[in-house]
């Protein structure tokens, strides 16, 4: 039987293990274990077709459709094709995995919003890798004695930098481990004698070192290393070993190029050979990128060629350039220098957009034809799984278009591209059938031209069966296959331990049947490494594959008792990685049960995988494989953990949000709690980076300040390590437009042109208008001016222009978001001169001075003088005089005219001219010469007072001819002379009122109320104020008063509520009292109103809470005799909380505290206490001594020597703080209840702190609460008090 084994480098291990659903293994399970040992061997090794390979028969699956998955994968199983979940597809996706995890995930119901593609090829090409696994190859541990096998080595051609040591890799694995030796050029290869070389300990790989000297090109040749153990030889591929090369581009002196416009060029480029090929780029010798476009462009072979010459080709020079890779050095050739004949030797801006350019600027149109290829047909070569380039590059004016045709079919639709503005065609990893003829058409408005390329597809040798490592157990049959095939047909050679197999020793278990040898009753000795060498023209293919004849008992490869967390509904498998020779047999058991697993929801694939197909609870528990073959046995067990998934119940759903507005995707998970939850979040399949503008929380994402960038895909990836839900939702983000661009001027006229715009982006939001923006050079040059405006859904529009302006046009998209930025601007076009065709408007004539008259007028701006040198002739004369015209030219905006008599209309008019002649002939407008100040007063003045704030005025008109210019009003000046009331001050400010146009008749209000005022009129024109008129005096009546003045509210405790207030500003009056309405509300409950009346000098008023719960609220007035004045509202505080009732008082203190009379009372208190202290600083100095008072709260101790003669010494007290007790605000005298809280002394009255902030009341004398309740006053009241008491 057949056991062939792949070589670590291809971690099946790897393809294989990541379709098992929710399996978290550790690392060492997989680094030491195979995807799974082959079909199990049968006992009748004689039966050869069952040694075969598996080859399947694969036909396409019925298409199933899941709730849980929006795309299936099948997988081929014993029972034909099988579904696969979404976990598996998911696992499929991420074969870059080294510890496989499984991950589970299930995208939940039809979400449209969620971006699923169908699988690519090569997942399925892996999955089927990975069945076929299943009764594949295994690894022989390597404690276990084998052939060499080679596991790394260099490229068939391997190029090298010649700046760097030369390194030529070759490892291989083996037991015994394999010595190392090399060729060159089919000859051995003697590394000791030349000091240069040297191989890496425990490896092949060669180490040139050229540190020391010597030359690289002298090592170049074809290398070939083997690998030797006592077991047999492997060889590596044949290498050829070549040095880079980038050799200096040859001097040479370049003459301009001269061609005639229109005319085709090809600019060669020739790059030096070098190794490998440099990329090639043109550009200027100032490092400037040469343009390109369907008329200039770089063919493959690096050349530059233009479909047609144009004269702006002449504005710059011409360079190849030649970057090598492995040197990074660029190369530069000399430039070329065009020299363009033409017709039109101006290159004129406004014909390069021109439609009809090549015959505006003289070119003769011309039908296509090829500059490359040559001819109209063509043959090329292509080798299997290269890419196919063909290429087309045409001539002629206007410049063809290429378009690409395959005969008698399609172009291969997903690997064909077109490049370089579609002259070349490339079709990716090519295949025979994409052999055959392609021909390009090119075509202009002249006519077309077609070349064809016949395509042949050859194929270097390519691999139908490899041939694998063979294990046979002593007396096995086997065989190795090497098939492989390519164009032409590739010839096979068999070797072995790399000699040619014809001149091996004989062996009779062993026969060669063209590409197959097969071996029968096989012995140890059989022992080799075998080499199959497939070529034919185009290369070759060499690969190894050993016999190696083992008796080994079972053993398990993984470790053991492993615990595997799968994921509920998934399915799984579990793998037994196991080794043995002959092949075990391996069963399963769960629990300890003793029937064999297999059938139902369990399947036993024949590498010993047990898999099951949908994971329930009952699932859970200790697996047991037990590996079995003649010579022994071997187990192992895995414990199975069952997990709820993971899902995602509230998506994020597609939003649509203008820039700068606030964005929130939810993402809300269930999970099973025994797992760790991470929820990350992607942009666009990519790790979103939570900035500044984002926040992320356990279940939403919100942006703030959207703005352009955040648009997108954003998906919430909620993961456990077992697996992970995916939701995704779209974010559109609605801003500003993008600027239009290739702004095009056609269709050029005398008074129009047509402007071509292409729009930019809406940015999701659609373009409602475009603004159309022009600048001119002459009178205005920088300042963009609005010119027309036009529907979103036009990119075209036809421009009226004005005469003899150079226009220059830019255009502006608009949304609803707001505009773009303008666009570029487009070339400048002059528009041709012609006399004006309107004067300038706003014509005014004004005075101003009494004898002259200023004629102005608004200038006209560029779009309307219509040539140069715009001037105005401005003419004036006297109305209904029929005087001559006065006339005079201009060229500003103004002129004055002077000696003009005072106030007299006059006849003006203003007229355009430019050097192409007048405008029409202006109409006339009306101005004035200049006003002088009225002669006359109002007369006749009468005053009557209506109210005590306002009084009526009338006047009589004075006469036409004393006014001297235009009335515009009649004015009041008055003044506030005095008030009725005593000792009250008044401002005597001259305040107005005006009265426009010719009235006789007015109010003036206002005014004070209880005043004395006095008023003059006078007449206004345009000069300024005429004469006063006779002052007159009149009095205003008593009026209500304002409000009362700072209104103040005080609860200094929960009995009373005082009030406070200052007299009214302005008494407007006799004062006759105050009224205070009040009224106690809690919440919507409000009590009855009360009514107090006050005098006119109370200021002050105390209220007796009979709620202590309830608010108040208080309303004060003011009022003379004339009735009540505007009244002030306040509330009460909000009753103090009972757990801090001393709040309101320590507010209360620290209103005290701020008033001036109590500062001067605590200086007052503080300089007594110096005083104090320094007598008694002078008593104890003279030793003095002090009688102790009778009822002193803190006694002395019996060990105090004081006692003995009942004196008390001062200074041994100055740190023993004495109790009592302070006045409160309400006069009455609490007692404390803790003798060293602040809180309790802050209820004091009068004094509680010096100026320093150091506590007073630690000197006054506590007394009893019986003793003290009720007073308004006491002995120890006053801190002075309190310090004579110590006397």
């Amino acid at each position: 039987m057949n056991r062939t084994t792949a070589p670590s480098g291809e971690r099946l291990i790897d393809l294989c293990a990541i379709w098992d659903a929710g399996v978290s293994l550790s690392s060492a399970a997989w680094n030491g274990a195979s995807c799974g040992v082959e079909r199990r061997r049968l006992n009748e090794a004689k039966k050869v077709s069952r040694r075969m390979p598996l080859s399947p028969r694969i036909s396409h699956p019925p298409r199933k459709q899941s709730l849980e998955s929006s795309y299936i994968f099948y997988t081929l199983s014993q029972g034909g094709w099988e579904m696969l979940s979404s976990v598996q597809e998911v696992q499929l996706k991420q074969l870059e995995v080294t510890r496989p995890r499984g991950l589970g995930n299930r995208e939940r119901g039809q979400v449209p919003r969620m971006a699923r593609q169908p699988a690519p090829p090569w997942v399925h090409a892996a999955f089927l890798l990975c069945l076929l696994s299943l009764g594949g190859a295994i690894e022989i541990p390597m404690d276990l004695t084998q052939p060499p096998t080679i596991t790394k080595q260099s490229v068939k051609d391997h190029i090298v930098d010649p700046r760097d040591n030369i390194l030529i890799e070759c490892e291989a694995k083996g037991n015994p481990a394999p010595s190392f030796h090399w060729t060159r050029n089919s000859r051995f290869f003697n590394i000791a004698k030349d000091p240069r070389v040297s191989m890496r300990r425990r490896s092949g790989t060669l180490v040139i070192d050229f540190r020391s000297g010597g030359r690289p090109e002298e090592y170049e040749g074809e290398y070939q290393c083997f690998a030797r153990n006592k077991f047999g030889t492997a060889l590596s591929n044949r290498i050829r070993l070549q040095v880079s090369k980038s050799p200096l581009w040859p001097k040479e002196n370049l003459d301009p190029v001269v061609v005639q416009e229109g005319a085709p060029l090809t600019l060669q480029c020739n790059p030096p050979p070098g190794l490998p090929s440099p990329v090639i780029f043109w550009m200027s010798s100032s490092m400037e990128p040469i343009a390109q476009d369907k008329r200039v462009s770089q063919g493959h072979n690096g050349d530059l060629y233009f479909s047609n010459v144009m004269l702006q080709d002449m504005q710059t020079d011409y360079s190849c350039n030649a970057r090598f890779h492995f040197t990074h050095t660029i190369q530069q050739k000399n430039p070329f220098t065009l020299k363009v004949l033409t017709n039109h030797p101006y290159n004129d801006s406004s014909l390069r957009n021109h439609p009809d350019m090549y015959s505006a600027r003289g070119v003769a149109e011309r039908t296509p034809s090829f500059m490359y290829p040559q001819g109209t047909a063509s043959s090329q070569m292509v080798l299997r799984g290269m890419d196919l380039l063909l290429e087309c590059i045409a001539s002629g004016v206007p410049t063809p278009d290429i378009a690409w045709y395959k005969k008698g079919g399609d172009l291969p639709s997903d690997k064909a591209k077109f490049e370089n503005f579609n002259k070349a065609l490339r079709i990716t990893n090519v295949s025979e059938e994409d052999s055959g003829e392609y021909f390009c058409l090119a075509s202009n408005k002249m006519g077309s031209i077609r070349h064809t390329i016949s395509v042949r597809v050859k194929a270097a040798p390519y691999w139908l069966d490899e041939p694998k490592n063979l294990i046979l157990a002593p007396g096995e049959d086997g065989r190795l296959v090497c098939r492989a095939n390519g164009n032409p047909k590739p010839t096979v050679q068999w070797m072995v331990n790399g000699e040619p197999l014809q001149s091996a020793p004989p062996n009779p278990n062993r026969e060669v049947a063209g590409d197959t040898i097969i071996f029968r009753d096989t012995q140890i000795s059989s022992r080799a490494v075998y080499q199959c060498n497939t070529s034919n023209e185009h290369g070759y293919l060499l690969a190894n594959a050993f016999v190696s004849v083992l008796d080994v008992p079972p053993r398990m490869l993984s470790p053991r008792n492993q615990l595997i967390r799968v994921i509920l509904y998934n399915r799984t498998r579990l793998d037994c990685p196991f080794f043995g020779s002959p092949i075990p047999t391996l069963r399963w058991f769960k629990n300890g049960q003793g029937s064999n697993l297999d059938g139902g929801n369990y399947h036993v694939y024949e590498n010993g995988s047990l898999e099951i197909k949908m994971i329930r609870k009952e699932d859970q528990g200790i697996y047991t494989c037990v590996a079995t073959n003649i010579l022994g046995k071997a187990e192992n067990q895995v414990r199975l953990e069952v997990k709820d998934p993971t899902r995602i119940y509230r998506m994020p759903e597609d939003q649509v949000a203008k820039r700068g507005t606030t964005v929130q995707l939810e993402c809300r998970v269930k999970h099973d709690p025994s797992l760790k939850l991470t929820v990350s979040w992607l942009k666009d399949d990519e790790p979103l980076y939570i900035g500044n503008r984002m926040k992320k929380e356990d279940d939403s994402l919100t942006i703030f300040g959207v703005a352009e960038r955040d648009q997108g895909s954003y998906t919430c990836v909620a993961s456990t390590e077992l697996d992970q839900d995916l939701a995704k939702a779209y974010l559109t983000v609605l801003g500003r437009p993008d600027r239009p661009r290739d702004l095009e001027l056609t269709d050029l006229a005398e008074r129009s042109v047509r402007l071509t715009w292409i729009p930019g982006d809406d940015n999701n939001s659609p373009i409602t208008d475009y603004v159309v923006q022009f600048e001119e050079d002459q009178f205005q040059p920088g300042v963009w001016h609005d010119h027309s405006k036009y529907p979103g859904s036009v990119n075209s529009a036809v421009l009226r222009l004005s005469p003899y302006v150079n226009y220059q046009f830019r255009v502006i998209a608009i949304n609803e978001v707001g505009s773009s930025h303008p666009s570029l601007p487009s070339e400048r076009y002059r528009t041709s001169g012609a006399p004006p065709e309107s004067n300038p408007g706003d014509v005014k004539g004004e005075g101003t001075r009494k004898n002259n008259m200023e004629i102005t007028w608004t200038p006209m701006n560029a779009t309307s003088a219509f040539g140069p040198n715009l001037r105005y002739i401005v003419k004036w004369r006297r109305r209904e005089t029929r005087e001559a015209w006065n006339n005079v030219t201009v060229w500003g905006s103004r002129y004055v005219v002077g000696q003009t008599p005072v106030y007299v209309p006059y006849e003006i008019r203003v007229q355009a001219e430019n050097d192409f002649g007048k405008g029409p002939e202006p109409e006339s407008v009306i101005g004035y010469s200049g006003e002088d100040y009225p002669r006359a007063a109002p007369t006749e003045v009468k005053v009557r007072v209506m109210n005590s704030t306002a009084i009526s005025l009338q006047w009589n008109r004075v006469y036409s001819d004393t006014v001297q210019g235009q009335l515009r009003e009649y004015r009041a000046y008055y003044w506030r002379e005095s008030s009725l009331l005593k000792n009250l001050w008044v401002s005597q400010k001259r305040q107005q009122a005006s009265f426009s146009g010719d009235r006789l008749r007015g109010v003036v209000s206002r005014l004070f109320p209880y005043s004395n005022y006095k008023l003059e009129m006078v007449v206004v024109n345009g000069r300024g104020d005429g004469p006063r008129s006779e002052t007159k005096e009149f009095t205003t009546p008593e009026g209500v008063p304002s409000a009362p003045r700072r209104f103040r509210v005080r609860q200094p405790n929960l009995e009373t509520i005082n009030l406070e207030w200052d007299h009214p500003e302005h008494p407007n009056g006799i004062m006759l009292g105050y009224t205070l309405k009040y009224v106690a509300f809690n919440g919507t409950k409000v009590g009855k109103q009360i009514v107090e009346n006050f005098s006119s000098n109370q200021t002050k008023f105390t209220v007796q809470r009979t709620d202590p719960v309830s608010r108040y609220r208080f309303t004060l007035s003011a009022r003379t005799q004339v009735g009540s004045g505007e009244a002030v509202t306040e509330e009460s505080p909000a009753p103090p909380n009972e757990a801090t009732p001393t709040a309101a008082y320590t507010n209360n203190q620290a209103d005290i505290a701020t008033q001036g009379w109590f500062i001067g009372l605590m200086c007052a208190i503080a300089l007594l206490v110096l005083i104090l202290l320094i007598v008694c600083f002078i008593k104890r100095s003279r030793g003095g001594k002090y009688p102790v008072r009778e009822k002193k709260d803190v006694p002395l101790g019996p060990e105090d020597p004081k006692e003995e003669d009942g004196s008390f010494d001062y200074s041994d007290e100055d740190n023993k703080p004495l109790q009592g007790s302070q006045t409160s605000l309400d006069g009455t005298i609490k007692q404390q209840e803790s003798d060293d809280s602040l809180v309790d002394y802050g209820e004091g009255g009068e004094g509680q702190f010096n100026e320093d902030g150091s506590f007073i009341g630690q000197y006054t004398v506590k007394k009893d609460k019986d003793e003290t309740e009720g007073n308004e006053s006491s002995e120890a009241t006053s801190p002075v008090n309190a310090i004579y008491s110590l006397a």
